[in-house]
């Protein structure tokens, strides 16, 4: 199936009030593990290359070429993007490679420069017919706006979307980058303030780190682009632990990794089916009643 630009998969989400999956891959035994997931849901997936991972590859052309040939070679409806870059090279590279769209992070940057290299590089983009998303500040994890206690403004937040014009925001409403407990509780109030106040989509960063029953209430409130990636990375490496634990000799990395790109592929399948199964007449009343106070 040709790739399926990343603007489809989040505004088809957007309109049908479900979630838009965002899984990240760090090598290509994850990246086959999470399209086997959307082959066997049927839904669509968007496959996510971190800058991180870039670096840990040795550039952005290896990954990046694999990702772009398991989505064309797929059944599933498949995007791919680059995620937190902040290297403006890589950012050309990855478009000049064929991908869809990318998150321009200048979020480390004082406002008014993020405002102006996040612009610059957007209008960049639209030339070239790419989608892109952005964040106002650094997410947690990073000492960023994602740590406790901070949440995305409404009126920031509309302000940074018209000055840059991207396509997407990544908003602070209580997730955490790198969380290995799913425990954290979303601001399902600013959700639905910022899903009324902007005109894009909704991005929530840090997504390891929320429950499913959570993760539900969030897209009933208004969230739309769902980032995954420890939650994802531990259950390939728990997975390895236990395959090496029982067979202590193994020496094949392939008689324990692929018992690991299984195990992601099953749990990638379940959380496609959290997401993407539309929320409940009485979700949406919550969370409506939840915004009116």
């Amino acid at each position: 199936m040709p790739l399926v630009p990343t603007s489809s998969v989040v505004e088809a989400a957007r309109e049908a009030r479900i979630g838009a999956a965002a899984f990240n891959i760090i090598h290509l035994e994850t990246a086959e593990a999470l399209v086997t997931a959307a082959e066997r849901t049927g839904a669509p997936l968007i496959l996510q290359i971190s800058e991180n991972c870039i670096r840990y590859h040795g550039g952005l052309l290896p990954l990046t070429r694999a990702a772009l040939a398991l989505a064309e070679g797929s059944t599933a409806r498949i995007a791919v993007h680059l995620d937190h870059l902040t290297d403006a090279e890589l950012v050309r590279q990855g478009i000049a490679a064929g991908v869809g769209s990318v998150m321009v992070d200048a979020s480390a940057l004082p406002y008014e420069e993020n405002v102006a290299t996040t612009a610059e590089l957007t209008a960049w983009c639209h030339e070239r017919g790419a989608y892109v998303e952005a964040e106002l500040g650094e997410v947690g994890g990073k000492d960023g706006v994602h740590a406790p206690g901070v949440r995305t403004k409404p009126d920031e937040a509309l302000a940074f979307v018209r000055a840059t014009r991207v396509d997407a925001l990544a908003v602070a409403v209580g997730s955490s980058h790198a969380m290995h407990e799913r425990t954290a509780v979303l601001d399902k109030d600013l959700i639905a303030a910022l899903r009324s106040t902007l005109p894009v989509p909704l991005v929530l960063h840090g997504s390891s780190g929320v429950p499913d029953d959570e993760l539900r209430r969030a897209i009933a409130a208004g969230m739309t682009k769902i980032n995954i990636s420890t939650h994802l990375v531990s259950v390939f490496t728990g997975s390895i632990r236990r395959t090496l634990e029982a067979h202590p000799s193994l020496v094949d990395s392939r008689k324990y990794v692929k018992p690991a790109r299984e195990a992601v592929a099953e749990e990638a399948a379940r959380l496609l089916g959290v997401l993407t199964t539309p929320a409940t007449v009485a979700d949406r009343l919550a969370a409506r009643a939840s915004a009116q106070g």
